[in-house]
This record gives C-alpha cells, structure tokens and sequence, in this order.
C-alpha cells in the first residue's frame, strides 16, 4: 500500500476579480449517503452528524502518495426536523422563532380551525386558506426530511447548539413542543446568536432551498425534489490551488477534532481526452463500489483560463 503524506491548503470562500484558483464542480449520484439528524446515531449508509467531507488533490511522488487539502464540506438532508434550531426566521414569518415542526399547531391557534376538513362554522375564507397551507406545509416538510428528501451540499462546522431544555421556560433553548411567545423568542435569540459566533453552521430552510437560515449551499446531490418533482443536483466549490498537475482526487469523511485524512469515501483519476480547459473525473467508492459515484469538472487555473473566460 502507498504511503500518503498529508500535506495542509488554504482554504479559500468564494470567487472575486482576478482569483487564479479552480472551479471545481461536483455531481453525486442519488445513491450518495447524507449525515444522520442532528442527536441522532447513523442508520443505513448515514454518515455521523459530527464529521465532514474533506476533498483533496494528490501528487504521486516517488515517497508515496502527497495529499493536500482542497475544500472541506457536509451532506445533509435539506431540512433537519430533529435539529432544535430548525425554526421560522427573518422577515414576514408569522411565528418568530417557532419549530418548523410546530407550525399548523400555532397556526391552528390562531385560526381556531383543528379540521381543515370541517371547519367551524365563523372561520373565514383567509382562515381556511392559513390552515390549508400550513397543513400542505407540514407534509412537504416530511417529504423533504425523508429518505427520498433532497440532499445538500454545504459549509462545513464543528459548532453544535446549546442544550435544549427538559421543558418550557427554562434558559436554554425550549423544546420544540414548547410554542408560547417567550419560548419562541428566546429560541430565535439563541440560535440567531448561534449563527453569528459561527457563520458556517448550516441549518436549512424549507422555504427557500438555496438560502439556508445559516450557512452556505454549494449545490445538492443529484435526485428529486419530492415537493415539485423536479430533478436537483450539482454543487461547485472554488479553491485557492490551480489544479492543473493533480495525478488523482479524492474525498475522505472525517470525524470533527480528528487530525489524520480519515476514512476514503470516493476516489479517482484525471481522464484523458478531456474537453479543453477542462479536467473530468470519475469517482467511485470503495464502501459503495459502483454504487456510490461522482463526477467532477474542474476547470483549473481560472487566472490564465482563455477558454471559458
């Protein structure tokens, strides 16, 4: 077996004027596993919610196999019903700071309809209509949570939230259950201060797919929007190294804290032939061989690039 150095990268955020890095776009095949809910153990082909996806680019050297890091990132289901800051924020939300998971319950407050079926005799039009949608809400919530839900691809952290209480009115974050105002806003101060300290934490919002409450998304796994259906796919990361001498990629998962690359999820090499200006790969996984797959196009040295751009 080859010895594999590894060697650290700069981490680079985004593309700006006059960035000589590489574009590196990345489909996953629908087969690709997500990390488990938050507080919750792996089941399946999961991977541990406290851990991440590192990409790395090697050289070949005649002391063994040299590993430097690329990007580093996370696979989640799109929204985390178990996540205790899965919640309603930011402008026209009815409920500040409510648990997703709540919302036809305190809609159904407000409205003073249980059955949207049989509807108590003073409802109004408007009334219905709130309840209705916040029903078709909930189901849509569910089938994005769930195994045939969207996957995405995002920031990487190792923050975690506060605890959550036992019950309501305690001074950490509330259960979800809990649904009175102070519960609500002190949920949303708590998990809005939770974002701040750290930018990369991802929590994701079934209102809008590609603008999570926290975090960034670099793209999802490729599959079904069970909502629409609508097919989705393909993330892209931009790192600061030109990758134009790179004998061969790979994606290691690895457990938060841990220094060594981890365990190797996907792999491959460069083809030939490749469209110009263009570097195609093809991953394979040697958990899931010829299940689990990827496909990378890089397009490499985007300063000298006179190709694309």
């Amino acid at each position: 077996m080859r010895r594999r150095w590894l060697i650290p990268a700069v981490l680079c955020g985004g593309c700006v004027e006059g960035f000589d890095g590489s574009n590196v776009q990345i489909d996953l095949n629908p087969a690709t596993p997500p990390q488990a809910p938050i507080g919750r153990m792996p089941q399946g082909r999961e991977f541990a919610t406290n851990g991440h996806f590192r990409l790395y680019g090697i050289h070949e050297v005649a002391s063994g196999d040299a590993l430097f890091e690329l990007r580093r990132f996370e696979i989640h289901r799109v929204v985390d019903l178990t996540s205790p800051c899965f919640i309603d924020a930011g402008p026209n939300v009815p409920f500040p700071g409510l648990h997703v998971s709540q919302y036809a319950l305190k809609m159904s407050e407000r409205t003073g309809i249980t059955d949207v079926m049989a509807p108590p005799a003073g409802a109004t039009m408007e009334q219905q209509i709130e309840q209705a949608t916040a029903v078709q809400r909930m189901r849509n919530v569910e089938a994005l949570a769930g195994d045939t839900g969207i996957k995405v691809v995002t920031s990487a952290s190792e923050s975690v939230y506060p605890p959550v209480d036992a019950a309501c009115g305690g001074g950490g974050l509330p259960p979800p259950a809990c649904i009175d105002e102070p519960s609500n806003q002190r949920r949303l101060e708590l998990c809005q201060d939770a974002w701040t300290k750290d930018p990369l934490l991802f929590e994701g919002t079934d209102r809008v797919l590609t603008a999570p409450l926290n975090g960034t998304t670099f793209g999802f796994v490729a599959g079904l929007n069970p909502v629409s259906p609508v097919p989705v796919g393909g993330a892209q990361l931009f790192v600061e190294d030109a990758l134009d001498r790179v004998d061969e990629y790979a994606i290691y998962f690895q457990i938060d804290g841990q220094t060594d690359p981890g365990m190797l999820f996907l792999a491959g090499r460069p083809q030939a032939g490749a469209t110009r200006g263009v570097t195609h790969v093809h991953l394979d996984s040697p958990l899931f061989p010829g299940i689990v797959t990827a496909e990378l196009a890089i397009f490499a040295d985007l300063d000298e690039d006179d190709v694309h751009f």
